[in-house]
């Protein structure tokens, strides 16, 4: 998403490295695209731990892209906030194109050399589209809430911190404003991403420790 903040701090890259550790002879034994998604709540340091990741596997000659779910939005990021507002039973998986990412992650797989994806622009609230080159990439990096319950996935990465545990890493990216009705929307949100954890092949811990699941 065009306009993100990302702050990558020492935690973020040592949890990266481990992550990076634990993937890369698969990666090797791979043909095709290998799909790792990073997610967890809001604030967990997703965006962060998965450039750290792309970082340390290209320092290996791993050649990595990135996807971001925030792109997926079936709605631009002011717009979906005001639909939230006027009805809180709008915030969930229902706000994301799951199915086109998990479609272009099968593209990927299957060995397409670009696949096509939606590209939001936060400051303009508006949605466009980009096409993502994938010749000669050997992973590609999903990050987001809900990554891990995508279907088209090789290693499931689940950052273990809940909306509680991240309210200074929130404050210092200060995409919304840190109210009320932010944390009802945060609440439904552990809901749903912490029933995901069964899914994930790696957990990234409150401190950052990195442990197979």
């Amino acid at each position: 998403m065009k306009g993100d903040v990302i702050i990558i701090q020492p935690h973020h890259e040592k949890a990266a490295r481990a992550i990076a550790d634990l993937v890369s002879s698969e990666v090797d034994s791979t043909s095709g695209c290998f799909v790792v998604t990073v997610a967890g709540e809001s604030g967990a340091g997703k965006s962060e731990i998965a450039a750290a990741l792309a970082d340390a596997l290209e320092k290996s000659a791993i050649r990595c892209t990135i996807l971001q779910q925030d792109d997926y939005f079936i709605y631009p990021p002011k717009s979906n906030a005001e639909m939230r507002r006027s009805d809180i039973a709008h915030v969930g998986m229902s706000e994301v194109r799951l199915d086109l990412l998990d479609d272009n992650l099968s593209e990927a797989i299957a060995g397409a050399t670009k696949i096509v994806k939606p590209l939001i622009d936060f400051d303009d609230d508006s949605i466009g589209e980009e096409t993502v080159y994938l010749e000669r990439i050997h992973v590609v990096i999903v990050e987001g809430t809900y990554t891990t319950a995508l279907e088209n996935v090789s290693k499931r990465v689940f950052i273990d911190r809940t909306y509680i545990d991240t309210r200074e890493a929130r404050s210092l990216r200060a995409c919304e404003d840190q109210d009320d009705f932010l944390e009802m929307i945060l609440t439904i949100e552990h809901e749903i991403i912490s029933s995901h954890r069964p899914r994930a092949d790696i957990i990234v811990t409150r401190e950052y420790d990195v442990i197979p699941a």
